[in-house]
C-alpha cells in the first residue's frame, strides 16, 4: 500500500486498524512518512506508543520489525550474530573429512548461511512490500553507548559487518522510536527524529479508543470505565493506568458479564488496571466508592 497523502488519510488508515489518532499525532506521523524521518514518541507507559507502530505496519501492509530495548543491549545483539553451534558442526565435519582448505572453510563459515540477523540488520534488507516499519521500543532502557551507535545507524541507514562488509538499506525503513522517559535520551538522537509527546487521552478520545478496541462494551459501561480510570489517574499512585489498562479492564468486565460498575466489582478486578500492591491497597474500603461516585457525578451523560 502507498503511503497516505494527507493528515486525514493517516487518521483514516490508522482508524481502520483500531487506532484512534488525534490530529497532532497524525500530523507528525504524516511528516515522518513524507520526509523519511524517524519518529520519536515519548510518554507514559500504556498510552499507545507501541501500538501506533503496529497499526502503521498493518495499515501500510509493511513488515513490522521490533527491537525491544533493555539494559545492556549492545550493537551486536541488535544487528547480528554468528550461528556458532552450526559453525562448530561445519568445522568438525571438515576436520573429519580431511583435506579441507582453510581459506575456503573460513569464507564459508562467515557467509550468509551462518549469519543470524537481528532487527537492525533485518530492517536494512530489501522487502517486496516496501521498506519495513522498524520499532525501536523503550530506548530509555538502554545505555548511552548504544544510543551513540543507533545515532550512526539512523543517520545513514546502514550497518557494518566486519566479515561481510557494509549493508545499506535500499530504501530507508519507517522508524518509530519510543521512550517511557525513565531517563532522558540524548539530544543528538532526538534531533535526528521528529518528536511527539503522547499524553493520556481526554474523556471523549478515550471513549473513542475503547469503542474501537472493545466495541462489544455497552456505551453506559464504557463511560463508567473511562470516567473511573480518568479519575484514578488524578490519585497519588505509583503507576497510573494507561489506555492499555482501560481496554484490558473493559474486556475483563465483559467477560464477567458486568453491566454497571460497583465498588465490589472494582475491588475484585483492580489487578486489571493497577499493577502494584501499594496502589491496590490505596483503593481498598471506601476509596473505590469515593472515586466511583466522583467519576459518575462529573461525567453524567448530557
Amino acid at each position: 500500500m502507498t503511503k497516505p497523502d494527507s493528515i486525514d488519510a493517516v487518521q483514516s488508515m490508522l482508524g481502520t486498524q483500531g487506532y484512534v489518532c488525534g490530529r497532532a499525532l497524525a500530523t507528525v506521523v504524516f511528516l515522518s512518512l513524507k520526509l523519511g524521518r524517524p519518529l520519536f514518541l515519548e510518554g507514559e507507559a500504556g498510552v499507545g506508543k507501541t501500538e501506533i507502530a503496529k497499526a502503521l505496519a498493518a495499515g501500510l501492509n509493511r513488515r513490522l520489525i521490533r527491537l525491544q530495548c533493555y539494559e545492556g543491549l549492545d550493537a551486536s545483539s541488535a544487528v547480528y550474530e554468528w550461528n556458532f553451534p552450526a559453525q562448530m558442526v561445519a568445522i568438525r565435519t571438515a576436520e573429519a573429512s580431511g583435506g579441507a582448505d582453510r581459506g575456503a572453510l573460513q569464507a564459508e563459515l562467515f557467509s550468509d548461511d551462518y549469519l543470524v540477523e537481528r532487527p537492525l540488520l533485518q530492517a536494512m534488507r530489501p522487502d517486496e512490500n516496501g521498506a519495513p516499519v522498524l520499532l525501536i521500543d523503550e530506548l530509555d532502557r538502554t545505555d548511552e553507548p548504544f544510543e551513540a551507535f543507533l545515532l550512526e545507524a539512523l543517520s545513514d541507514f546502514q550497518v557494518t559487518i566486519p566479515e561481510l562488509g557494509t549493508v545499506k538499506a535500499p530504501e530507508a525503513p519507517i522508524v518509530i522510536v519510543t521512550s517511557n522517559r525513565t531517563r532522558e535520551v540524548h539530544d543528538a538522537l532526538k534531533r535526528r527524529c521528529l518528536y511527539h509527546w503522547v499524553d493520556y487521552p481526554d474523556f471523549d478520545r478515550e471513549i473513542e479508543i475503547l469503542q474501537a478496541r472493545a466495541p462489544e462494551a455497552a456505551e453506559a459501561l464504557s463511560r463508567e470505565v473511562v470516567a473511573f480510570v480518568q479519575h484514578l489517574r488524578t490519585e497519588d499512585l505509583f503507576k497510573k493506568p494507561g489506555v492499555a489498562e482501560t481496554i484490558d479492564w473493559a474486556k475483563c468486565l465483559l467477560a464477567l458479564d458486568v453491566i454497571n460498575l460497583s465498588p465490589e466489582v472494582i475491588g475484585d478486578t483492580l489487578g486489571a488496571i493497577l499493577k502494584y500492591q501499594d496502589d491496590i491497597q490505596k483503593l481498598q474500603g471506601s476509596e473505590a466508592k469515593r472515586i466511583l461516585d466522583e467519576a459518575k457525578s462529573s461525567h453524567e451523560p448530557v
